[in-house]
């Protein structure tokens, strides 16, 4: 195949399928669209046909990831209550990746459209640095703005419960923890 050359429909979803498959790391939309030479307005298409098949793709702020169900040991997972202002967002995400915890999303319930969820999975200072910068970038706004009170819900991964309770306290401390 020439290299410039377009992967068509169905080819395409496999190959990115399989990429992602094999990815040890999120692949961004525009490194898929590179690999089969389309626009990442393709792959959000192909992503999104993808997960009606019921394949295990998540969105994250890194990329795209496929979620393997055999791939990292059994993990604990919890949903916290948090509320602050959006300029404490970093403080927030800092006090739990600090403490050895993934933040797996946010949700919020809107007046108008009611649960939204966003992806998140950040897991360490470098991962919500990023995640901050680029919601800095497309002047976007938190989720948690456009709830009431700023009240959201994260869903946390952690390797125990000790580093769930961990963050907690730490948040407590911080005046972040909804309790």
């Amino acid at each position: 195949m020439n290299e410039n050359e377009k992967i068509l429909g169905e080819e395409r979803r496999e190959v990115i399928l399989d990429a992602l498959r094999q990815a040890d790391r999120p692949i961004p939309g525009r490194e898929l669209g590179e690999m089969t030479n389309v626009s990442r307005q393709v792959i959000v298409g192909d992503i999104t046909l993808l997960k009606a098949r019921n394949e295990p793709i998540i969105a994250t702020n890194q990329g795209y990831l496929y979620l393997h169900a055999h791939a990292a040991p059994r993990k604990v997972e919890k949903t916290i209550v948090c509320q602050h202002r959006p300029e404490q967002t970093e403080e927030e995400l800092n006090i739990l990746v600090d403490n050895g915890v993934t933040v797996k999303d946010v949700k919020i319930e809107h007046p108008v459209y009611g649960d939204l969820s966003a992806s998140i999975m950040v897991s360490n200072r470098k991962e919500v640095q990023a995640f901050i910068r680029e919601i800095d970038d497309a002047n976007a706004i938190y989720l948690s703005k456009l709830a009431e009170g700023g009240i959201h819900l994260h869903t946390l991964l952690a390797d125990n419960e000790q580093q769930i309770k961990d963050a907690e306290e730490a948040l407590r401390k911080a005046d972040i923890l909804v309790e």
